[in-house]
């Protein structure tokens, strides 16, 4: 089957932007958190052309980062024809404002960035809708009279009470917005509850993992779904459930999930609620891990922080599957199961191993409703 293909909206041309990151004591893990969010800009359409990081183990109030680096920013967006300045760490609005006086260049933060990538890539009304509530959530506290062009929507006699301000008046709106988003969204669950009710018959396992891991390769591989698939951050927004039939004709329901990544903004989180539902509600987590990447434990860690918080007692269990053995030797591989006991090590791209996988998901279907019957 072929995969689905769809065109994702890509800017008119590509910005220049310079990154900005903070090591308080991890000079490494620093280093590697850029790389992330070069692939990140990359993703938004940003042409990455310098990299500044501040050193020192205090935030500036004001800026973020101290004076003498500040002059060094300026002096480098001037260097490099910077657009935009990145930087790898929520920033507030007064530092947002003074950076950008500052500089003269349109700064953003990890955070902003993320909204951004998932607004391009919303496909489906409910992924829009979930990107628009989460994008609203995240500016109501920044609003600083950015938002005037939602007066003249929402129209002129009756829509301002007496002595309001322009500011109140934008949070008003924006406030309404979001009222009138969540219903919209609370709609969409209820036609979702209707599905899993169908549903909960079957054995459900979820594939969850950091973006870009693997999870729509594999998903692809063993339900022949043809979901889109690109080897850039957040490719899959919406979750698509398909069926996998033994020849016994035990049935798995898989699901394919958001990816997860570290400093996810909880907005988004909050707002994805409905879609990771089949995530909370799966009978199995199938936990897919790029094997290939050296800081894959910090990836396994930022997973679990988020599942963390849509989980509740009684979680469902947690199948570990490292994925691209394809680029591991046989050494290291054996190292990944000494380490993770019962882990399931594969190659969606090659199929290595996957038919130890699907087995392992029909057994477990199996002693489900095997329990249920007894």
């Amino acid at each position: 089957m072929k995969s689905t293909s769809y065109e994702v909206p890509r800017p008119p041309r590509w910005e220049n932007a310079v990154l900005v990151g903070h090591a308080a004591r991890d000079r490494g893990h620093l280093e590697r958190s850029l790389d992330e969010l070069a692939l990140l800009a990359d993703t938004a359409g940003a042409r990455v052309v310098g990299r500044l990081v501040q050193r020192r183990g205090t935030i500036h109030a004001a800026t973020f980062v101290g004076r003498g680096k500040l002059d060094e920013l300026k002096a480098l967006v001037e260097a490099r024809d910077a657009e935009v300045v990145i930087f790898d760490d929520d920033l507030s609005p007064a530092q947002v404002r003074n950076l950008e006086n500052e500089t003269q260049r349109k700064v953003i933060d990890r955070s902003e960035l993320i909204l951004d990538i998932f607004a391009r890539r919303a496909r489906t009304r409910e992924s829009r809708l979930q990107v628009e509530l989460a994008q609203l959530e995240y500016t109501l506290p920044r609003l600083a009279g950015m938002w005037r062009h939602l007066e003249r929507q929402a129209g002129g006699i009756g829509t301002r009470g007496p002595g309001e301000t322009q500011l109140e008046t934008d949070r008003r709106l924006v406030r309404e917005r979001i009222a009138r988003l969540k219903a919209a969204l609370e709609a969409v669950e209820r036609e979702r509850e209707t599905q899993r009710q169908r549903r909960r018959r079957e054995f459900r396992a979820a594939l969850v993992g950091y973006t870009n891991a693997g999870k729509s390769t594999l998903f692809n591989a063993l339900t022949r779904a043809g979901v889109f698939v690109e080897d850039r951050l957040f490719a899959t927004l919406d979750s698509t459930t398909r069926q996998m039939v033994s020849p016994e004709r035990e049935i798995v329901l898989l699901t394919d999930t958001v990816g997860f990544i570290r400093k996810l903004p909880h907005h988004l989180v909050a707002s994805f609620h409905s879609t990771l539902v089949e995530a909370v509600e799966a009978d199995l987590l199938v936990h897919l891990i790029d094997a290939a990447d050296p800081d894959f434990r910090r990836q396994i860690a930022a997973v679990d922080d988020v599942l963390d918080r849509l989980l509740t007692e009684p979680r469902p269990p947690r199948l570990l599957v490292f994925n691209k053995r394809d680029r591991l030797d046989d050494e290291q591989v054996a190292a990944l199961r000494a380490e993770f006991e019962g882990c399931h090590v594969v190659s969606a791209r090659s199929g290595d191993e996957l038919a130890s996988l699907r087995l392992e998901l029909f057994r477990r279907s199996s002693e489900r409703r095997v329990a249920r019957a007894s």
